[in-house]
């Protein structure tokens, strides 16, 4: 029989309360939140209502998009910036100082061959004198140029030493006029006195002022190579940037679109879906942009500037060896020492292996042609022939005008060869007078090198305006886009905020 529980009676004391059930506790014994308590560490840090959760998707939009906008305006900058130093500042500069070595080169070049033709009649005395004083003139302007350029002690220090080595190889060479003028000749090699200063002229030239301007090209070319390393990284990093921010931004205002239609049963948010297709097309456009100018930065610099460094460098260093063969003529105490630096030069031209210069010369004689990219032979022109190019114009622009210049290449050598065999049979004055034409092939091997300069300046040209142009008018662009996508976003939550108020 079932015991039946009475209440108790009016009199009798009430039970005790009854104690709460214990909270549960998971798996590994920590303790549950029971139902109804307050949340705990991160969960209060979440907003909790829907008003609050559409607040921090609206300030987490527009924070994005206030990193996207300050990456991409950062990214432009140094695009900006690295067009201007080597489009337009530095890069200018440092090709019209590489031209230093070049006009140096050509001074002692004239200098020989004034010395050389003497007071022979219709022998070109003047003109070489002409030629001389026109490049002094032209290395001083270089040279006031790169000191203006120099951004550091040891580089002003070198631009200081340049010039009063240039100074005293002028007087050197004013002497050594001086004395010929005295005791002119018609044939022959001139006064041992006159020698004797052409030499310290030309050791001065060739140990000292030579060696400290190609040091001043390097160190003044180092900036453009800093600039660019550094410039063409920042667009990269900054293009990264965007990539990242944008694709963020877009997440979350897919998220909020998704957020707006589930809670207030709307099926499109139409600022919002306008605002997510902003940012979309300017994410685009901005990495686009800044692709272009990383690839408009790169063909200026290795397209352009380094070919035409190289060549300036390719045609000081060709004309030097003109020289050494007046040299060998003027000066024939020193013809071996002078006919070995010439086989010198000539292999950092374009070098094919070989011995001595009997064997240079056959070797260049038997043929330099070559496929685009596979050059056969070295040194500077070898570079130049195996440089790539992405324009199939370009290439077989390029390839047209290096045929050309490698047989006026081996014109040249040829002549030499010619010369040397003169001097060794006894005909010296008949080598002499052979200069005339052999003049006339080095001097059409030079503008061939020159059509090379031409055709990379015209790279370097349109790469630098097409940095200028692929830039124009993002600073208008970004803020406008800014402040259009914020006002989507904002125009796309307040009727939302408002309902929201409104129903409660």
């Amino acid at each position: 029989m079932t015991a039946v529980q009475q209440a108790p009676s009016a009199g009798s004391p009430a039970p005790p309360a009854q104690a709460p059930p214990p909270a549960r506790q998971g798996s590994a014994g920590s303790l549950r939140r029971a139902p109804g308590a307050p949340p705990t560490g991160a969960r209060r840090l979440l907003p909790r209502t829907v008003a609050a959760r559409v607040r921090t998707l609206t300030a987490l939009s527009l924070v994005l998009l206030v990193v996207l906008l300050g990456a991409g305006w950062a990214a432009i900058a140094n695009a900006r910036e690295g067009v201007r130093v080597i489009g337009h500042d530095a890069g200018p500069q440092v090709v019209a100082t590489g031209d230093l070595y070049f006009q140096l080169t050509d001074m002692d070049a004239q200098l020989a061959n004034a010395l050389l033709i003497g007071g022979a009649a219709g022998g070109g005395r003047d003109q070489a004198l002409a030629r001389y004083d026109d490049n002094r003139r032209k290395a001083g302007d270089a040279l006031l140029k790169a000191a203006k350029l120099a951004d550091e002690t040891t580089e002003d220090n070198t631009a200081r030493d340049v010039l009063d080595a240039l100074g005293r190889y002028e007087r050197l060479a004013g002497q050594a006029l001086l004395l010929d003028r005295q005791s002119p000749h018609a044939s022959g090699p001139p006064s041992q006195k006159v020698i004797d200063l052409y030499r310290q002229a030309t050791d001065l030239m060739k140990l000292d002022l030579l060696p400290k301007a190609y040091n001043l090209t390097l160190d003044n070319g180092t900036l453009v190579r800093h600039t660019y390393e550094e410039k063409r990284s920042a667009v990269l990093a900054g293009r990264a940037w965007i990539l990242v921010v944008g694709v963020a931004l877009l997440v979350t205002l897919a998220g909020f679109q998704l957020y707006l239609a589930k809670r207030f049963r709307r099926l499109l948010n139409v600022p919002l879906a306008l605002a997510t297709l902003g940012t979309l097309v300017l994410v685009a456009a901005g990495t686009l942009m800044l692709s272009g100018q990383a690839d408009h930065l790169r063909k200026a610099k290795e397209e352009g500037f380094d070919s035409i460094l190289a060549l300036s460098r390719t045609r000081a260093i060709s004309n030097s060896a003109n020289a050494d063969e007046t040299r060998f003529l003027l000066d024939p105490g020193r013809a071996d020492a002078y006919e070995q630096v010439y086989l010198s030069k000539s292999q950092t031209v374009l070098y094919l292996k070989a011995g001595n210069l009997t064997q240079y010369n056959a070797a260049v004689q038997k043929g330099l042609s070559f496929e685009p990219g596979r050059a056969p032979f070295l040194g500077f022109l070898g570079t130049e022939a195996n440089r790539p190019t992405e324009s199939s114009e370009r290439e077989a622009q390029m390839a047209n005008v290096m045929n050309k210049t490698l047989s006026a290449y081996q014109k040249v050598q040829a002549n030499d060869r010619q010369m040397r065999d003169r001097v060794r049979v006894g005909q010296r004055d008949e080598a002499v007078a052979a200069r005339g034409t052999a003049s006339a092939d080095f001097a059409a091997y030079d503008r061939s090198l020159q059509e090379l300069v031409n055709v990379h300046q015209k790279a370097f040209n349109e790469a630098v305006e097409d940095g200028d142009g692929g830039t124009s008018g993002w600073y208008a662009v970004l803020p406008v886009a800014g402040v259009v996508i914020a006002l989507l976003v904002l125009a796309g939550v307040r009727p939302r905020l408002a309902e929201y108020r409104w129903s409660k």
